[in-house]
């Protein structure tokens, strides 16, 4: 019977996988992911899905005990948005002004198939036919569309138009190809993980926030830490797909990140969730992961870090980062799927899990250690320079 509430337990997972990575998301506009949460939430009477000033989600359980109170709350975040275009204005009757959110190389814009999502979820398809740049506060540029696209407004989403050769999102020889894995498979990993820990007695200080507008610049990870909405003595651990390289390949499990092209997260709280991870594997075999720095780009964690937070990362590695493929030259762009390995999201998952039941963010185990080895081998010290006894 165990077997089989895993194979479901999997099942289920990989159901919000696929529904969360085909939600059409972008910085300030991730409407319909928030709806997905909510509807999510409101199945779980247990749990209390509130917002805080900037529109970040927060979810904990309904009844937090003393003993909840007495400890150090742990956040389990991850962005809600994707890149993606949104819509200015309408310049003629088949023409849009919009706008790019994320970080996409210029090359790979005129004359890339898009498809704008209106209000009613219809899809209008069309062509970039120029961008700029330079255009502030983002980049900016021209559709041309097919039809007229009558219910095209002002905040419509338009992403790459993905014409591969199945559908998308789709799941094949064990990886998932979709529009948006970064980072919507990092909230479905973080959901599922929560739906496990939220039933745990003992694990009612792990809490989940979900940011905004993380594509632009971490900016709902600065609301927050502006706003105040974590305790100052939070611990967190953000949840997110990165860019795959030679020594991070997709399919070699998930990632413990210890830093990304910006700098390096929290010492403390990642080497002890790397212990979690070793422990973990001892256990289980089976269980494979990887510690990385991960330089393909930049984490909240470093945002949450610049404001005093100790924050550290995991991550699935991810191919087609943003959905480019090629290399950097103008005559090797191609717009496709996102992929990431379904291995390295159950084990992502099963990770967050034994991080959330196991790590005792007081804990500083390598200080431990070293207390260890000083007290064991004071003495060669104390030959040489008659170490002083208070150390």
């Amino acid at each position: 019977m165990a077997s089989l509430t895993s194979r479901a337990e999997r099942a289920r997972r990989e159901r919000w996988l696929l529904e969360l990575t085909d939600i059409p998301t972008a910085s300030g506009h991730e409407d319909r992911v928030i709806a997905w949460v909510e509807r999510w939430a409101r199945r779980r009477p247990h749990l209390t899905l509130t917002r805080d000033r900037a529109g970040n989600l927060l979810l904990c359980r309904r009844v937090i005990t003393r003993a909840d109170r007495r400890r150090r709350p742990l956040y389990v975040t991850a962005h809600l948005d994707h890149p993606a275009f949104v819509v200015r204005r309408r310049t003629a009757q088949r023409e849009l002004e919009t706008e790019f959110r994320g970080g996409v190389q210029p090359h790979y814009f005129v004359g890339a198939a898009v498809e704008v999502t209106d209000q009613r979820s219809r899809l209008h398809r069309g062509i970039v036919s120029a961008y700029d740049s330079e255009a502030k506060p983002f980049p900016r540029a021209m559709v041309a569309l097919n039809a007229p696209g009558a219910g095209i407004r002002p905040g419509d989403i338009a992403r790459w138009a993905l014409d591969e050769d199945l559908p998308l999102p789709r799941i094949v020889d064990g990886r998932l190809h979709a529009r948006a894995c970064d980072d919507l498979a990092g909230v479905a990993a973080t959901l599922s993980a929560y739906d496990r820990l939220a039933h745990d007695p003992e694990c009612g200080h792990v809490r989940v926030l979900f940011t905004r507008a993380e594509e632009v610049g971490f900016i709902g990870a600065i609301a927050c830490c502006r706003a105040g909405t974590l305790p100052p003595d939070s611990a967190i651990v953000c949840v997110e797909t990165s860019r795959a390289f030679t020594d991070s390949p997709v399919g070699a499990g998930p990632i413990v990140r210890v830093g990304d092209r910006s700098g390096v997260f929290s010492g403390p709280l990642t080497n002890a969730i790397t212990a979690i991870a070793a422990r973990h594997a001892d256990e289980k075999p089976q269980f494979a992961w990887q510690r990385k720095l991960m330089t393909g780009g930049t984490c909240e964690a470093t945002a949450f870090t610049a404001f005093g937070y100790e924050a550290a990362c995991l991550c699935m590695p991810l191919a087609n980062y943003h959905n480019m493929i090629g290399d950097s030259e103008p005559a090797d762009r191609r717009l496709g799927s996102e992929i990431i390995a379904l291995h390295d999201f159950h084990g992502l998952v099963e990770l967050l899990v034994a991080v959330g039941r196991d790590l005792d963010v007081e804990h500083r185990p390598f200080r431990s250690r070293m207390d260890a080895l000083f007290d064991a081998h004071r003495n060669v010290l104390s030959a040489a320079v008659g170490l002083d006894r208070r150390l």
